[in-house]
């Protein structure tokens, strides 16, 4: 049952390739746009049963396998492996594991449906390599996302449908009283209940870093005037350097590490603001990174800084208490001086990209939360007595920044 006529097909390959060019150029937004021709050229052209077939069985079941691996520790083994790679009998000694359960002949187990979904490599018959991909996992910010999203995302997800009918389909509002309480049985506030259980909050950290790899920030080149903006300007305050940045809720420090590293010479103190249990699993940062444990639902105990910066903070809450926060901030601000950095996505009224949607459903299935609109953006800032300067945004799906001052 074909979908697309020859002709359709024929120019979506067209636009993949010219995306292609565009990439080998390193021209912003290609690769996204290539991607974004890829998955439409997938479904054009599987029928309707394949779909559901990609979406029911094989997706999920490429999902299990991975943590499956994970837990068996078998990205390591065939990434120590090499080249050679390793068969379905090693692979039995090195884990314990059954051997029915990694692959036999008659059907897909484990490593064979690993391989036909291109997570690792089928060399021989029942002989197993790594793939770029795959090595990857092995990394704590990569295989710690999958060990998070099967086990805290994903079952808020497959309980929507039933919380929302057990809702009349009302949109949640509750930070405390979403579809994450209805999945996992609980009457805490996602955060809470990620304090309290802190082996997945250490994978939420990792992945955290592993979320924004590859992905381009507010600090490369073009994107957002770091000198001109920030550094342009910076008061002295006694002997001792003014704050240029203070990371509010700034996680395990990976934006100020980024910020150090790309522009060494700024002058000005940084700091990382977090709770204490997130401080606690912090191993190192650079020198000239300082953190102090602090709540941003409390007063902000650094007064005048250059500026304040949020990455991924306010989109976990919801507007009243996103407005305490930035109250907060307001009145630490200096008028004329401070300005208040906000590196959060800003979905577009039209066409959005599935990985800015897919983040707007994952707020509603954890948090009871969404992903704002530019007005959206504009009327809780001025709410809170600032103003939006200008929105530095680089291509669609991409964390814009929204630079704001008090109003």
């Amino acid at each position: 049952m074909a979908l697309l006529a020859g002709e359709d097909v024929s120019a979506l390959l067209n636009s993949m390739v010219s995306s292609a060019k565009h990439l080998t150029k390193d021209q912003p937004g290609a690769r996204e746009q290539l991607l974004s021709r890829a998955y439409e050229l997938i479904t054009q052209l599987e029928t309707p049963s394949e779909s559901i077939q990609r979406m029911g069985w094989a997706e999920p079941a490429r999902f299990a396998a991975s943590q499956i691996a994970i837990d068996l520790k078998i990205f390591e083994k065939l990434k120590e492996a090499g080249g050679q790679g390793l068969s379905v009998s090693e692979l039995e000694k090195a884990t314990k594991a059954d051997a029915a359960l990694l692959a036999i002949p008659e059907s897909a187990r484990t490593m064979k449906h690993l391989a036909s979904m291109n997570i690792v490599s089928e060399k021989s018959i029942d002989v197993f390599t790594s793939t770029t991909l795959s090595n990857a996992f092995t990394e704590p910010k990569f295989r710690d996302g999958i060990t998070y999203c099967f086990n805290v995302a994903a079952p808020s997800f497959h309980g929507m449908p039933a919380y929302l009918k057990a809702t009349a389909y009302k949109q949640p509002h509750d930070i405390a009283d979403g579809p994450f309480q209805y999945a996992h049985n609980t009457k805490v506030p996602f955060f809470m209940w990620l304090g309290e259980h802190p082996q997945y909050l250490e994978n939420f950290n990792n992945y955290m870093a592993g979320y924004r790899a590859g992905k381009v920030g507010w600090t490369q080149e073009g994107f957002y005037p770091v000198s001109e903006r920030l550094g342009a300007g910076l008061k002295k305050k006694d002997d001792d350097d003014a704050v240029l940045l203070v990371d509010v809720g700034g996680g395990m420090g990976h934006d100020l590490e980024d910020l150090k590293a790309r522009f060494p010479d700024l002058e000005g103190r940084l700091l990382l603001q977090e709770r204490r249990e997130v401080i606690r699993q912090i191993a190192t940062l650079s020198p000239g990174i300082e953190v102090t444990e602090h709540d941003f639902f409390t007063a902000q105990p650094v007064k005048g800084a250059r500026a304040y910066y949020l990455h991924s903070v306010l989109h976990d809450w919801d507007d009243a208490s996103s407005r305490r926060i930035l109250t907060h901030l307001a009145i630490a601000m200096e008028r004329g001086y401070s300005r208040l950095l906000i590196n959060e996505l800003v979905v577009p009224d039209k066409g959005a990209a599935w990985s800015v949607t897919s983040m707007d459903w994952l707020m509603l299935a954890l948090g009871a939360v969404r992903e704002r609109t530019e007005s959206d953006w504009r009327e809780l800032l001025e709410s809170a007595g600032m103003r939006i300067v200008k929105i530095w945004t680089w291509e669609q799906g991409t964390e814009s920044l929204i630079e704001a001052e008090l109003a």
